[in-house]
């Protein structure tokens, strides 16, 4: 059985151990801009365990610095030829969006979680 006790005890030493609530928020705040920057995953992975290293720091710029840039090349364009070749025109583009909305529709009422 778990010991609901025990463990909100731990979970608030554990707070408190990396400097109470405030240094908390600061910290998802840090993580948030992490994620939200430019990189790779594997990147802004190190870029978040260097930023915990040090909780409640007031920098996340230098968290984020840590992550090299990411790849700036040019993004693929939604309206070009798709990579195998086919040739998407405006009706086969809405087509396709149509059938994707069936599907959800039809996830959502066998209860599936939304993709």
């Amino acid at each position: 059985m778990v010991d609901f006790k025990k463990l909100s005890t731990q979970a608030k030493g554990l707070v408190e151990k990396r400097g109470g609530t405030d240094s908390l928020k600061k910290d998802a705040a840090e993580l948030s801009e992490i994620a939200k920057g430019k990189g790779s995953l594997s990147e802004k992975a190190k870029a978040a365990a260097a930023a915990l290293k040090d909780p409640g720091s007031d920098e996340p710029a230098n968290a984020a610095a840590a992550a090299p840039a990411a790849d700036s090349g040019p993004k693929p364009d939604p309206a070009a030829p798709g990579a195998l070749g086919e040739d998407l025109d405006a009706d086969a583009v809405e087509r396709k969006a149509e059938r994707r909305k069936a599907r959800a529709e039809r996830k959502a009422g066998r209860g599936d979680p939304a993709p």
